[in-house]
C-alpha cells in the first residue's frame, strides 16, 4: 500500500502539509435563505457539547413522484453561521445507512477552524426511516441479542440457525413497513436532500459526507450536478460495487486491518503479554474465539459478539488499547469482565442499532440486486472465508436479509460525472470498510476531482479527526475552494498519524492524546458497518 500510493502520485506528488492552489469553479457564494427558509421553524436544542445547536422538521413526499401524497417527516439540525461572508449550507452525513447526522453537525461546527465555520449554516440530517425522522424504522428489536448462533456455518444446523434468523428479519420488516420498503433507498433520500435545499432557500448545496454519505453525495450530483456548490467525500465508497460486491471485499480488507491490530499488539508484549510474534498473537485469539463459541463469556459474549466487539478496531485504532487489555485479560487472566465490558462499549446494539441497522437494509436490499439463491452466497462467503476468515461469516450473516428482501431491488447508479464543480476526496491507504481502490474508483468517474490520501492510514472517516495535513486541505477548500492538483492518481499525500500507545503510555502525550480525542469523537458519530 505505501509504495503503491506514493507511485500514483508521480512527479507531482504534493507533500505533506503543502497544497497546489487551484481556483474553484467560478462562481459567487450563495445568497442567505430568505423568505424560503420560512418552511423550517428553528428551535433551540444545543447540548453541553453542542450549545448552538438548532433543530427543525420537513415534510417530504414518502413518493416523491407523487408530491401531494403521503407526507414523512425529516428531523434537521442547524449550527446557523455568524460571519458576514456566507457561503450557504453545507449539509453533513454520518453513513451507514441508517446513521444519524443530527449531532455531526455540531460536531462539524466545532471542529473546523471557527472563520471557516462560522461561513456556513451547517446542516445535519436524519435521512427517511432513521432516528428522529418520522416514522423512523425498527423492524424486529433484540435482533441482535446476545447469544447469537455462532457465525462460521460449520453444520447444517448452524447454517440453518443463521438463514432463519436472516429470514425472519427480512419478513419481520415486510410485516411491519411493506408500505415504506420501496421508498427506502438512496435514491428517496436523495429527493429529500434537494426537497430540505428547497426548504432551506439555497440555489445550491455545500456537502460533507463520510463513508456511505460519499455514495448519497455522489449520487446527489448525479441528479443535480447543476446544485452542487462544494463536495468532499471521506472514505470512498466504490460506486460500480454497490452493494454485495463491496461486501466481499471489505471481508478482505478488514481481515488485514485485523491483523495489523494483532501485529500492534505483539509489538507491545511486555504491555499484553501476548507473544512477540504476530501469527502466535492470531493463534490466540482464534482460540478465543472458539472458547467462547462453547462457553460464552458471562453468559453474553460468544464466537459472535466476540466478532462484534472487535470489529471497530478495525474502523479506527483509538480502540485499539482498550481491545488489547480485554483480549489479554481474558487469555492471561481467565477473567471475561473487560471483555464484556469491551462487548458493551463497541459491540452491543441498542435502540438506536436496531433503528440504524433496520434502515442499513432497507437501503442496501432496495438499491441494487443480491443473489437471491443461497447456494451463491455459500460458495462465495467460502471462498473468501480461506483468505479472511475474521468477518466474513460475520458480515454474510449482516447482509443475509437481502436474499430474502421483500421488494424489489432498484439499478445503482451510475456516478460519472463531469458536470460538477471540483471535487475533494480523502481516503486512507488501509481504510477496510472503503477499500482504497474503490476511492481511485471514484475519483477516476467524478471528472474534476482531487484526492487527498492518507499514507499508511488505516482509520475510516480521517478529516476532523487529529491530522493536521488533511484537515489543511479541507479547510482550504471550505475556504475559497482550493484544491490540490497532481498528475498521478493521487493529487496530495498525508502521512498517517502514528499508531496508538498502550493506554498506561498514552497520557503521557499531550500532542497524541488530542488527536486520538478528536478521533473519538469523530468515530464515536460515524458509528461501524458503514
Amino acid at each position: 500500500m505505501r509504495k503503491r500510493a506514493a507511485a500514483l502520485c508521480g512527479a507531482a506528488v504534493v507533500m505533506a502539509g503543502t497544497f497546489t492552489a487551484v481556483p474553484a469553479e467560478a462562481s459567487a457564494p450563495a445568497t442567505a435563505p430568505s423568505v424560503h427558509a420560512a418552511k423550517l421553524a428553528w428551535k433551540k436544542c444545543g447540548t453541553d457539547s453542542y450549545p448552538t445547536l438548532q433543530c427543525a422538521s420537513l415534510k417530504v413526499p414518502l413518493d416523491h413522484r407523487r408530491p401531494q401524497g403521503r407526507q414523512i417527516t425529516l428531523a434537521l439540525s442547524r449550527v446557523p453561521h455568524t460571519a458576514k461572508t456566507y457561503q450557504g449550507p453545507l449539509l453533513v452525513n454520518p453513513g451507514g445507512p441508517g446513521g444519524s447526522g443530527l449531532t455531526l453537525a455540531g460536531f462539524v461546527a466545532s471542529a473546523l477552524p471557527k472563520e471557516v465555520a462560522a461561513q456556513y449554516d451547517v446542516i445535519g440530517f436524519d435521512p427517511r426511516g432513521v432516528g428522529a425522522s418520522k416514522p423512523a424504522l425498527d423492524c424486529r428489536p433484540g435482533h441482535f441479542d446476545p447469544v447469537r448462533p455462532n457465525s462460521l456455518p460449520t453444520s447444517p444446523a448452524i447454517e440453518k440457525a443463521n438463514l432463519d434468523r436472516a429470514r425472519s428479519f427480512a419478513a419481520a420488516c415486510g410485516e411491519k413497513y411493506g408500505d415504506l420498503l420501496p421508498y427506502i433507498d438512496t435514491i428517496s433520500a436523495v429527493r429529500d436532500m434537494d426537497a430540505v435545499r428547497r426548504a432551506l432557500g439555497a440555489q445550491r448545496i455545500n456537502y460533507f459526507g463520510y463513508s456511505y454519505g460519499t455514495y448519497l453525495g455522489a449520487v446527489y450530483a448525479k441528479f443535480y450536478p447543476e446544485r452542487v456548490r462544494r463536495l468532499v467525500l471521506d472514505s470512498v465508497v466504490d460506486p460500480t460495487d454497490v452493494w454485495y460486491e463491496a461486501n466481499l471485499n471489505q471481508d478482505l480488507a478488514f481481515n488485514d486491518r485485523h491483523r495489523a491490530f494483532l501485529a500492534w499488539v505483539a509489538r507491545y508484549d511486555a504491555t499484553y503479554g501476548l507473544g512477540t510474534d504476530p501469527e502466535q498473537v492470531e493463534a490466540k485469539w482464534y482460540t478465543m474465539r472458539s472458547a467462547l463459541a462453547k462457553q460464552p463469556a458471562d453468559g453474553t459474549v460468544g464466537a459472535s459478539e466476540l466478532e462484534d466487539t472487535f470489529l471497530p478496531g478495525g474502523y479506527y485504532n483509538g480502540y485499539w488499547p482498550s481491545l488489547a487489555e480485554a483480549f489479554a485479560a481474558y487469555v492471561n487472566d481467565k477473567n471475561p469482565e473487560p471483555l464484556v465490558q469491551a462487548y458493551e462499549d463497541f459491540g452491543a446494539v441498542d435502540a438506536s442499532g436496531d433503528n440504524g441497522y433496520s434502515v442499513y437494509t432497507s437501503v442496501q436490499c432496495r438499491d441494487a440486486g443480491w443473489p437471491r439463491d443461497w447456494r451463491r452466497w455459500r460458495e462465495d462467503n467460502w471462498a473468501v472465508y480461506e483468505k479472511a476468515p475474521f468477518m466474513t461469516w460475520n458480515n454474510a450473516w449482516y447482509n443475509a436479509p437481502c436474499a430474502f428482501w421483500p421488494t424489489d431491488s432498484l439499478r445503482p447508479v451510475n456516478v460519472a460525472n463531469g458536470k460538477l464543480p471540483p471535487v475533494l476526496m480523502f481516503q486512507a491507504t488501509g481504510d477496510a470498510a472503503t477499500p482504497y481502490e474503490g476511492a481511485v474508483t471514484a475519483h477516476r468517474l467524478l471528472a474534476r476531482s482531487s484526492l487527498v490520501v492518507e499514507e499508511g492510514g488505516g482509520n475510516h472517516g480521517i478529516t476532523l479527526s487529529g491530522n493536521a495535513c488533511l484537515d489543511e486541505h479541507l479547510t482550504a477548500y471550505l475556504a475559497d475552494g482550493t484544491v490540490p492538483r497532481g498528475h498521478g492518481t493521487a493529487d496530495a499525500v498525508c502521512e498517517a498519524l502514528p499508531e496508538p500507545k498502550p493506554a498506561a503510555a498514552e497520557g503521557a502525550n499531550r500532542k497524541a492524546g488530542q488527536a486520538s480525542s478528536k478521533g473519538s469523537a469523530l468515530h464515536g458519530l460515524l458509528g461501524f458497518r458503514g
